[in-house]
């Protein structure tokens, strides 16, 4: 795989009438979730990525490499195998960054369950990152993540196939990974739910960054306690989180820009 540029956005034809009505809902929630990313403030430009698998298939759907997140639509969406080939794009120009395709694609690959990952970049991600002690549980926000989040060491930028079996290994059965000296990653059953659970995975962070820089004594629950909130925080006990959510974040897209939905 190679890097391409693409100096002037292009004019994208629709993909609408190319793919099964089940493709398209998943483009268009892909498209809206890199818009709400951006929105929230946890782009970082053309870098970082968010992928959704198409129900029933291996393939899954990531962005047009070059492109800002507030430009993704449903139709310059890549379609591209668990290896990486390119199967349909809505033109020529629209190609993948191979980085971002090895990190999504070795989720992909080892977890069946996770039909859409996204990784971040932001400051407050990175920031606790870089920390020896990982994330803390100083708030419920931060609790749902309490035993319910791997670690990845850094090893460069993500390359090398071979690495792809040790990132399934640090990220095991939890839908939140922190990728040492790097930034986030959260996967899900669905694109709401990863949305969700990457918004309270940084807004954890930035409370994290925040406490600390208090320079006061921290204050944690007990472990008791600690279990008991993330036990209620789970899909099967209360509700899939970011589910109801999802409806109202969309009616908030389309009124600041549908473009998204082409």
């Amino acid at each position: 795989m190679q890097y391409h540029d693409t100096e002037t956005r292009v004019e994208i034809p629709s993909m609408r009438g190319m793919c099964t009505d089940i493709e398209w809902q998943t483009r268009v929630d892909l498209a809206a979730c890199y818009r709400l990313i951006d929105l929230f403030g946890m782009s970082d430009l053309i870098s970082t990525h968010i992928s959704a698998r198409i129900p029933g298939t291996e393939e899954f759907l990531i962005n047009p490499y070059g492109y800002l997140f507030e430009e993704i639509t449903a139709s310059s969406l890549v379609k591209v195998s668990i290896e990486g080939e390119i199967i349909s794009r809505a033109d020529e120009s629209l190609h993948i960054n191979p980085a971002g395709y090895m990190v999504h694609s070795a989720v992909h690959q080892g977890r069946e369950d996770a039909m859409c990952v996204l990784h971040t970049h932001t400051r407050a991600g990175a920031a606790v990152a870089a920390m020896e002690c990982g994330l803390l549980p100083l708030n419920q926000t931060g609790m749902r993540f309490w035993n319910a989040t791997g670690y990845h060491d850094y090893e460069g930028p993500v390359v090398d196939l071979d690495e792809r079996a040790r990132l399934q290994k640090s990220l095991g059965q939890h839908n939140a990974l922190i990728l040492r000296n790097h930034g986030l990653l959260t996967c899900g059953p669905t694109i709401a739910e990863a949305f969700y659970l990457m918004r309270a995975l940084e807004r954890s962070c930035q409370i994290q960054i925040d406490a600390m820089a208090s320079q006061t004594p921290l204050r944690l629950p007990s472990d008791e306690v600690l279990a008991k909130t993330a036990h209620l925080f789970d899909r099967s006990v209360r509700r899939a989180y970011g589910m109801k959510e999802w409806p109202a974040l969309l009616r908030k897209l389309d009124k600041i820009d549908s473009s998204f939905r082409h």
